[in-house]
């Protein structure tokens, strides 16, 4: 397929290179990479590399001057020795667990998958690209002293540090993952100069068994954190109508100069390791906001990465394809067949049919907030939990 024509004067710096395959757990985990290789398979079968103003970069090694920035030495220290020894735990570290299995290599790619983040996000802030994306990146569970939930280390908070290190004042993060992005939030709790947003399934019922509304920042950035936690079975319309309650609002009163974002599909209906409902339309009609509130809001600039998504064949690689020719300004229509090369790929090399269209078929209809809120509906008491705790520190009303 041709390369997609660019409608807005996009740049796009794409961080991908085939060596982030590595990163690897082992055949029975759940963070298979094959979705990132199915992923950039079929983002170049629809021409979405090849667009106008895009841009595939091979990410450079972080080095450990740079992790540092966010992770303590003795940490990088034990994912070094894990990566030698694979067959060591070190629980204190978070490494040797089901979630996070040592495997030869480690180190390396993880860091490679840092540094990809990192130069994309240099690149946005600096001015040389309009966006940024790494699907492989958006480990957002890790801590600065431990790994944690599938994640190493954290590029996401690495990336975002390149960036205030670099002059940056007012960065938001938005992270759309099933799960709360507990490591970024934890990273920078009480700097004010982070506003992290977190739309994920309740801890109630999700690991990591945090995220409630009251988790709204420490007491140098008292607001600086926004969570709402969605009840279980939420599908398109109720998560849309919280999205749209929340974030554009936050977003601009607090006026970030450069949008980051995580976002981790496995908040759609097929996932099997959580229990929201969305289709990838819906997930789509997310990206297709976070752009423009970009745009409004701050010069276009910004920062998307991947994160969750355990439906290999039917949800990622199309989730992820949409997210990159949105951020490549040629947002591909729902209702496109995909590529018969890439089902036939899919047919002869992993037995299974792939899905035919772009699209689930939903249409991404929500009702919104303006238009009333019922105290009887579980959703919408959710929604207001999270107004009630942050809308005040940035001088909104809750009820409006």
């Amino acid at each position: 397929m041709a390369g997609r024509t660019n409608q807005g004067g996009t740049t796009l710096h794409v961080a991908w290179d085939d060596a982030l395959i590595g990163y690897d757990f082992g055949r029975d985990h759940p963070m298979n990479p094959l979705r990132l290789a199915l992923t950039i398979r079929l983002a170049r079968e629809m021409g979405v590399l090849d667009g106008a103003g895009v841009q595939v970069v091979a990410p450079p090694l972080a080095s450990d001057e740079l992790l540092a920035t966010v992770h303590t030495a003795d940490f990088i220290e034990a994912v070094r020795a894990a990566s030698v020894d694979p067959t060591q735990t070190d629980l204190g570290h978070g490494l040797g667990t089901d979630d996070v299995p040592c495997f030869a290599g480690m180190h390396d790619v993880s860091a490679r998958i840092v540094g990809g983040t990192v130069a994309a996000a240099r690149a946005v802030w600096a001015g040389a690209v309009t966006h940024g994306v790494n699907v492989a990146g958006g480990l957002h569970h890790a801590m600065p002293a431990a790994a944690s939930g599938f994640c190493v280390y954290n590029d996401v908070a690495v990336g975002i540090q390149a960036m205030l290190d670099a002059g940056a004042e007012r960065v938001a993060y938005v992270d759309v993952d099933v799960h709360h992005g507990d490591g970024v939030q934890a990273v920078f709790y009480d700097d004010p100069r982070v506003l992290t947003i977190s739309l994920h399934e309740s801890p109630r019922t999700l690991f990591p068994g945090t995220g409630f509304p009251d988790e709204t920042g420490g007491p140098a950035a008292e607001g600086g954190a926004v969570n709402v936690a969605l009840p279980p079975g939420t599908g398109d319309a109720g998560w849309l109508r919280a999205f749209h309650a929340v974030v554009p609002q936050v977003l601009r009163s607090w006026q970030p100069q450069v949008l980051v974002s995580q976002h981790g599909c496995d908040s759609h209906a097929d996932d099997p390791l959580a229990h929201l409902a969305l289709t990838v339309d819906g997930q789509r009609a997310s990206y297709v906001a976070l752009h423009a509130l970009a745009a409004e809001l701050c010069d276009h600039r910004w920062l998307a990465t991947g994160g969750g998504g355990y439906a290999l064949v039917d949800v990622v690689p199309r989730a992820w394809t949409h997210l990159l020719a949105i951020a490549a300004g040629a947002p591909i229509p729902p209702e496109t067949p995909v590529p018969a090369g890439w089902r036939e790929f899919v047919r002869t090399r992993l037995l299974t049919v792939g899905p035919a269209r772009m699209t689930d078929g939903a249409d991404g209809e929500y009702v919104p907030w303006e238009n009333g809120y019922d105290p009887a509906d579980a959703l919408d008491r959710a929604i207001m939990a999270t107004r009630s705790a942050v809308f005040p520190w940035h001088g909104l009303d809750p009820h409006y």
